[in-house]
Parts: C-alpha cells; sequence; structure tokens
C-alpha cells in the first residue's frame, strides 16, 4: 500500500505538512481535532496537495524534508511550482554502482 506526503492549509494561513496512507481520512482527522497537536489549535481547511511516495520510509525522508522549507515554498510545490523531487535529496548510489565506478 502507498503511501502519501500531503500538505493541509491551516486556518491561520500556515502550512501543515504530514504523511499518511489515506490522505483524506488524516485530514478528517485532523480536522476532528484528533490528527497532530499543531492540527488541533490551527483546525486544517483545504489540502493543498498530496504525493505518492512508495513506502512509510520514503514518506518520513520526504516529510523531512519539506518540514523544513519555508510556507512559501511548500505553497509553491503544492502549486507545482516545482516537484517534489526537486526537494529531496539525491538518493545514494547503490553498491554496485559504486564498485563499477572504484574499478
Amino acid at each position: 500500500m502507498p503511501w502519501f506526503l500531503y500538505l493541509l492549509e491551516c486556518s491561520d494561513g500556515s502550512v501543515y505538512t504530514g504523511i499518511a496512507v489515506d490522505v483524506a481520512a488524516r485530514f478528517d482527522k485532523h480536522a476532528s481535532g484528533m490528527g497532530a497537536r499543531y492540527t488541533r489549535s490551527r483546525k486544517p481547511v483545504a489540502i493543498l496537495a498530496s504525493f505518492e511516495v512508495g513506502d512509510r520510509s520514503s514518506a518520513l525522508r520526504a516529510e523531512y524534508w519539506v518540514k523544513r522549507l519555508a510556507p512559501g515554498k511548500k505553497r509553491e510545490l503544492a502549486a507545482g511550482v516545482f516537484t517534489l523531487e526537486s526537494v529531496l535529496p539525491p538518493p545514494p548510489p547503490d553498491e554496485d554502482d559504486a564498485q563499477t565506478e572504484a574499478s
């Protein structure tokens, strides 16, 4: 089952970043006050974007990097000004690739 990184617009104008398997269900949880502590006091008003990122580990890594972005950059990401891949660090080289390059 794929994991998603999502961006929420909050009532105070901030942008919340999270991960989930079911973004709509997670949004409902945030909206009901049962989600993250951050969204309990800043009720989410809309899902700005969601990105399929594969497994949970990939979702956690993506969340780490996106949370480091300024709010304006998060909005640009949601609007498609740049891609999610462009804000993530490049993947480490495969061991096979590293051995080939060393030869």
